[in-house]
């Protein structure tokens, strides 16, 4: 009775464990999560992307090429690009500068600017664009001092990077604050104490130790900076071949039933999109392999030694 009821016990994990060696869960029910997960992301992004390149590419490439390269197309892309270019650098140094601060030092104030650094992700980018349409617009706080001193802001592109800066600021910071916290500040400690300057701290200790979350945070705040839509709307003006960004551009066009060239147009964005990912993937496996390399060069731990007694 004993040896029975013990093979049924035993029978039960190596049943489970055919099943699946990694969860309790059935084969049916797994492969039903999965198929439902896939046609989800068939079902609202593959289908969406496809019927955009198609729509692109339906009167074809000589008409998709035409569509990118008419004068305020070109320009609608060289803005985009000018305006991530600006933005990304800003962004970087900021990043760091107040992930450092926020992880490594203890002041007054610290919770107060981590919440403000996740400011942009509560407030609406159209709220965070009226907001600067307020401060220097013509009618706003500095419009009479920046239209008397012929600078403009609000509908140029300083108005548009300015935008942008505040709605991809918090990327970078929120990737390096969570990670450099978690590393704590012993090695630049250890650093200083060795002889080390501030800054061969930095470059040779804090930045290896931070470089792949850096990397991830800037790929993200310059996908979004390139696709920034809602703030760049209202501060921009829509003036077609000067403030108009390549989301602006295709809107612009589509509305003026110019389908063909929004979805060429449109297909760009995508397309930069679908590159954003698969450097994102890129560096999430050089990363995870660089952590595996190191978890195998770490010392093993003491091995507890048995002896039989004869």
């Amino acid at each position: 009775m004993d040896c029975r009821h013990g093979s049924a016990v035993g029978l039960v994990p190596d049943t489970m464990a055919a099943l699946n060696p990694n969860s309790h869960e059935p084969r049916w029910l797994q492969f039903t999560l999965i198929g439902l997960a896939i046609g989800f992301l068939g079902l609202f992004l593959i289908l969406p992307l496809a019927a955009v390149l198609t729509e692109a590419l339906r009167k074809g490439a000589n008409a998709y090429w035409a569509a990118l390269t008419e004068p305020d197309a070109f320009a609608a892309i060289r803005l985009t690009l000018i305006t991530a270019a600006i933005c990304v650098p800003l962004n970087l140094i900021f990043g760091v500068a107040a992930a450092w601060a926020i992880a490594k030092y203890e002041f007054k104030g610290k919770a107060f600017l981590t919440t403000l650094i996740d400011l942009p992700f509560s407030v609406s980018p159209v709220v965070a664009g009226l907001i600067y349409v307020l401060v220097f617009g013509a009618q706003g706080w500095f419009g009479p001092w920046l239209a008397a001193h012929d600078i403009k802001i609000v509908f140029a592109v300083p108005g548009i990077v300015l935008a942008t800066v505040f709605v991809t600021f918090p990327f970078i910071a929120r990737e390096l604050i969570p990670l450099m916290q978690a590393q704590g500040s012993e090695e630049e400690q250890a650093a200083i104490v060795l002889g080390a300057t501030g800054w061969q701290t930095f470059w040779k200790v804090t930045l290896p130790n931070i470089k792949w979350g850096l990397l991830y945070g800037v790929i993200l705040c310059n996908a979004r900076a390139m696709g920034e839509f809602g703030a760049v709307s209202v501060v921009s003006g829509h003036i077609r071949g000067q403030t108009n960004t390549l989301p602006l551009h295709v809107e612009v066009i589509y509305n003026e039933y110019q389908s063909a060239a929004a979805f060429s147009a449109a297909s760009l964005l995508a397309l930069l999109a679908l590159v954003t990912l698969v450097i994102k993937t890129v560096v999430e496996i050089r990363h995870r392999r660089e952590v595996e390399r190191l978890a195998t060069l770490s010392p093993e731990p003491p091995r507890l030694v048995t002896a039989n007694a004869h």
